[in-house]
């Protein structure tokens, strides 16, 4: 195997283009790719890189700059909320996992010294992978996303006295002290000194950061470089890191704390732009160096004792977790998710295991078979989360999430409204401003109550289902609008309109181009694109800076629009039948297009557009007829 970094370099970068797409076309996510690709090209497996641990040392980094983004999005008003489940979940999950497995390492005949710092360790989750897969899932910010991340946040916080006690568990254990287990500068200082240079550190980076950085950062954009404003970020990420580990603390908690600083600064989008790429592909790199950390020959000589390890450090989490879920009330489809995310060890488990072995306290014995079923627990968090989103959350969602249709009061308005969102809100509003009354249905019972917040009448309920239409007045009505913002859903609500209720005129919200060929296809004559009208009004904006006059810019915008509602019926025949046609047609009604707006003197020809190039926009301009 050579040792020239480039190969390395190719390696890496070759195994995760492999396994990354596949995993993520097989639903299990990025994290599982990178795990299974540094497995594969691991020493214990192809063999095709070496020195792990130094590639894992410097992979480690993305941990710190994810942290750093993470704080970004956080500013202190929103941490402050989270004080409480920061200090009583995070707090009462260290202190409950920690406990469960001292007693089971007791049991299994462990000192007490031993089985505390094995609950200790692995008492941990995966910051690294929880984030990433709650993020790519998009469930970060939900309840048991926010109880997640105030647990490793405080898992963050607690590894620092973790690491100050291992030392004196390893006294306690009967056994000394090496020299190699220093980690710190400060290490010898007195304590007082330690406490007040510690503090002192943090206190440096809330100053800098609060103060200090806004002047640097304005100074470095002056220069109108895009390259300095990247090295700054890299800078202050990089700078607070080594501050951090001068006074023993963690770099990924430091650099969380000036994140959570900078959230409130003007530069706080620019940071997060410059540091995201290096920090999705630090955490590549991570996630492939703890995969090829995995000893996969140990595994396979002991799969029966790997096997129950495994077995019993998810197990037993997941049955904490779950009851702490429930003693803070998160409810179940929090708790449950909040269960699977934070069953496995994590990467600061390799950390603490490491530092007991140095000083003695955990022999390989112990340490070896701990390492691979953490490493293989960390590789099964995104299956659990993959089983959470496809078998636990649809079940439970069921007796506590769905909410029975609300009972319609029959006020025989004119209208029946499905969909009172974005869309559909316009068009009511509209029509009770002039007068109409309009009976509303919606499938979002958080937006029925939002709406009754401001007053607005509307009901929760499932417009595919005939009995709440016609308890909501359709066999009495005149009109009913369909404005719900699925295709599908909205095809299927005008199919049964059109079959319960033929007398009722429909008019219909359109998604797309085809979702509009469909409404024709059934016969909804009436209906409006989404996004048609205000596209259109931002071009006749731009045509009107561009030199037209307004009334000129108007009337070519009105043409547009005309020309595409009946360039679109005649093209509808011909939709998913005959392509050629259809393109044919399609190329045909553009030129027809551009002809009718330069027959009508809108578009500007070569002298007026040379007349702008060299004059620029005007105030009021006044083309030549």
């Amino acid at each position: 195997m050579s040792d020239s970094f480039l190969l390395q370099a190719v390696i890496f970068l070759l195994a995760a283009v492999v396994a990354v797409p596949i995993a993520q076309r097989l639903g299990l996510g990025s994290v599982l790719g990178y795990l299974v690709a540094g497995a594969v090209i691991g020493p214990s497996a192809l063999s095709l890189v070496g020195a792990v641990e130094d590639i894992q040392h410097f992979a480690e980094f993305g941990v710190v700059i994810m942290l750093f983004v993470v704080g970004l999005e956080l500013r202190p008003s929103l941490l402050w909320r989270l004080r409480g489940p920061i200090l009583g979940l995070g707090g009462a999950q260290v202190l409950a996992t920690a406990t469960v497995f001292l007693a089971v390492a007791i049991g299994l005949g462990r000192s007490w010294p031993v089985a505390t710092t094995l609950g200790l360790t692995l008492a941990m989750s995966s910051t690294a992978i929880v984030i990433q897969s709650l993020t790519e899932r998009g469930v970060l910010h939900t309840r048991g996303g926010q109880a997640c991340f105030a647990v490793l946040l405080f898992q963050d916080i607690a590894v620092i006295p973790i690491l100050a006690l291992l030392p004196w568990l390893a006294r306690a254990a009967g056994g000394g002290v090496p020299a190699t287990a220093t980690h710190s500068p400060i290490e010898h200082f007195p304590q007082w000194a330690q406490t007040a240079t510690t503090l002192g550190a943090i206190a440096t980076v809330v100053v800098v950061a609060h103060f200090g950085l806004r002047y640097v950062f304005r100074f470095v954009a002056a220069s109108k470089l895009r390259e300095m404003l990247t090295a700054v970020a890299l800078l202050v990420v990089a700078g607070v890191a080594w501050l951090m580990h001068l006074v023993g603390l963690s770099a990924a908690l430091g650099t969380f704390i000036a994140g959570v600083v900078l959230a409130e600064s003007e530069y706080r989008h620019q940071l997060e732009a410059d540091v995201e790429p290096f920090k999705g592909l630090l955490l590549g790199l991570f996630f492939i160096a703890v995969g090829a950390g995995l000893d996969l020959r140990y595994v396979a000589a002991h799969p029966g004792q790997i096997a129950s390890m495994v077995a019993g450090l998810i197990g037993l989490k997941f049955l904490v977790l779950l009851g702490l879920g429930r003693v803070f009330r998160l409810g179940w489809p929090a708790t449950v998710l909040f269960a699977c995310a934070l069953a496995q060890g994590g990467e600061f488990c390799f950390v603490l295991l490491g530092m007991s072995g140095q000083i003695g306290l955990l022999d390989a014995s112990i340490a070896e078979p701990a390492k691979a079923a953490i490493a293989i627990s960390m590789a099964l968090t995104p299956l659990l989360l993959l089983a959470n989103d496809r078998m636990l959350q649809p079940r439970l969602a069921k007796p506590g999430g769905r909410r029975e249709p609300d009972v319609v009061s029959e006020e025989g308005f004119p209208v029946v409204l499905a969909g009172f969102g974005r869309f559909g809100h316009i068009v009511g509003r509209l029509l009770r401003a002039n007068g109409f009354g309009v009976t509303v249905l919606d499938n979002d019972p958080d937006q029925v109550e939002t709406l009754g917040k401001f007053g607005i009448k509307s009901y929760y309920g499932d417009a595919t289902r005939p009995d709440l239409l016609a308890a909501a007045g359709a066999a009495r009505a005149r009109m009913f609008i369909c404005a719900v913002d699925d295709p599908a859903r909205s095809l299927e609500i005008v199919d049964l309109v059109r079959r319960e209720f033929p007398h009722l005129k429909i008019l219909a919200r359109a998604i797309s181009r085809a979702h509009a060929y469909d409404l024709l296809k059934r016969g909804v004559e009436i209906f409006r694109r989404d996004t048609l009208a205000s596209a259109v009004d931002l071009g006749v904006d731009a045509l009107r800076e561009l030199g037209f006059h307004p009334y000129r810019a108007a009337r070519a915008g009105r043409l547009f629009i005309d020309h595409d509602e009946a360039a679109l019926r005649a093209m509808a025949p011909h939709f998913g039948k005959d392509d050629a046609r259809y393109v044919s047609l399609a190329r045909q009604h553009m030129k027809n297009l551009e002809d009718i707006l330069r027959a009508d003197g809108m578009v500007a020809g070569d002298e007026r557009r040379d007349a702008w190039e060299t004059a620029g926009p005007r105030t009021d301009p006044r083309p030549e007829a």
